[in-house]
C-alpha cells in the first residue's frame, strides 16, 4: 500500500514553507516538494537584501530570513523532497497522484499549490564564452556584498533589481557602473535618483558586447560596451559583472485534463481567498493564487498560506474547527514553549 499524506505542498518558497508549518500545527501528516536543491523560492535570489514589510519583525536578511522559514517549516517534521520537479498532477478515486521527472509517483488525500512564478532562471548573457566565467567574476544574483568591496563593478540592466544592487553595492564598492539597452530605465524613480545621489554611473541605450578575459583566462578583465545610438564602442577594465536580466518562468507542473483548473493571464490559478480552486481537493497559496483582494507581498502569502490549510482542514474533517487554535493556547507549543525558555534563562544566567 503506498505511502498517503494527508496534504501535499508543492513549492518550496515562503507560501510553502509556511503551509507546511501551518499544516503541522493542523495535525496533518505534510509532505512538500521542491524542484529546486534548495528552499527558499524567489527570496534566494537577494540574500544580501533587508526585507522590511513582514508584520512585527525587524528588517532581515533575505538569506536569513529563509533560514528561519525553513527551521520554521520543519517543525513538526513534515517529509520535506528538493531537486524534485512535479510534472502531473492526476487524480484516481479519493486520491490525487504526483508524477515526478524521475518516474515517482507521490499519493495524497488533497493538494496545496505554493509554486508562486514557478520555477525562476535568470536570463543569462546571450555572448559567446560567457557561461565559463559564471564561477569567476560573472553573477546573475549577489550572494555577497564582500566580494564587492573596493571593486570596479558593471551593471548590465535597467529594472528593479538592476538599481537596486547599485544602491546597495555604491557605498563599497570602487565604482558603480549601470548600461541598459533601453532609453530609459525602467526601475522606480525613487530609485534611480537614489543611485544617482549615491555616485552611480548610468549609461542607456548601452549594452555590453564582448567580454575579454585576464591573462592566465580565468575570470573577466575588460567589457566592450556599444551605444546603439552613436554607435561607439568603449572598453573598460573591471572586476565584477553583474547581469539583471530578469527571469524565465517556468510552469512547474501540468494536470490531468479531467482536474485542469481556470486561470488568469494563462499562469495563476483563480480562486478564493481561503485558498480553495474551482478543483475540490486542490487548494492554493501565495503568487500562484488569484482572486479578488489579493495582497501580493509577503504578509499576503503568510495569510494565504494558513487560509489555505484551514480549508483543507475541514475538507478532510468537516467537523474540524474552522481555524487553528492561536500559539498561546496550544498544546502543541507547551513543551517546545518551556524549552525555549529554559534555554533563554540559561543564557542570561551565563
Amino acid at each position: 500500500m503506498q505511502n498517503v499524506y494527508d496534504v501535499t505542498i508543492i513549492g518550496g518558497g515562503p507560501a510553502g514553507l509556511y503551509s507546511a508549518f501551518y499544516s503541522g500545527l493542523r495535525g496533518l501528516k505534510t509532505k512538500l516538494i521542491e524542484s529546486q536543491q534548495e528552499l527558499g523560492g524567489k527570496v534566494l535570489l537577494y540574500p544580501e537584501k533587508l526585507i522590511w514589510d513582514i508584520g512585527g519583525h525587524p528588517p532581515v536578511l533575505g538569506g536569513q530570513f529563509v533560514k528561519q522559514l525553513i527551521e520554521q517549516a520543519k517543525t513538526f517534521d513534515p517529509t520535506i523532497l528538493t531537486n524534485t520537479k512535479v510534472d502531473l498532477i492526476e487524480r484516481q478515486d479519493d486520491l490525487f497522484i504526483v508524477h515526478t521527472s524521475m518516474g515517482e509517483c507521490h499519493y495524497s488525500r488533497t493538494i496545496l499549490l505554493a509554486v508562486g512564478g514557478g520555477i525562476i532562471n535568470p536570463q543569462k548573457l546571450t555572448l559567446e564564452g560567457a557561461e565559463k566565467y559564471e564561477m569567476a567574476n560573472l553573477h546573475y544574483t549577489v550572494q555577497s556584498f564582500q566580494r564587492f568591496v573596493d571593486k570596479e563593478v558593471i551593471i548590465s540592466g535597467g529594472g528593479n533589481a538592476a538599481i537596486d544592487w547599485a544602491v546597495e553595492l555604491s557605498s563599497i564598492a570602487k565604482s558603480i557602473t549601470v548600461v541598459y539597452r533601453n532609453e530609459k530605465l525602467s526601475a522606480h524613480e525613487a530609485t534611480i535618483q537614489e543611485a544617482i545621489n549615491a555616485g552611480v554611473k548610468i549609461e542607456c541605450n548601452t549594452s555590453i558586447t564582448k567580454l575579454t578575459s585576464n591573462a592566465d583566462k580565468t575570470a573577466i578583465q575588460y567589457v566592450t560596451c556599444e551605444n546603439s545610438k552613436t554607435q561607439e564602442n568603449s572598453i573598460r577594465q573591471i572586476d565584477e559583472v553583474i547581469i539583471s536580466h530578469g527571469y524565465n518562468h517556468e510552469a512547474s507542473l501540468d494536470f490531468d485534463e479531467a482536474i485542469a483548473l481556470p486561470k488568469k493571464d494563462d499562469y495563476y490559478f483563480e480562486g478564493k481567498a481561503t485558498g480553495e480552486t474551482a478543483q475540490p481537493g486542490i487548494f492554493a497559496a501565495g503568487d500562484i493564487l488569484a482572486f479578488e483582494g489579493k495582497v501580493n507581498l509577503l504578509i499576503g502569502t503568510f495569510q494565504d498560506a494558513a487560509n489555505a490549510v484551514n480549508s483543507i482542514k475541514t475538507y478532510l474533517e468537516p467537523s474540524a474547527y474552522r481555524y487553528g487554535m492561536v500559539s498561546s493556547h496550544n498544546e502543541l507549543f507547551k513543551e517546545k514553549n518551556r524549552s525555549i525558555i529554559e534555554k533563554q534563562l540559561s543564557k542570561v544566567g551565563n
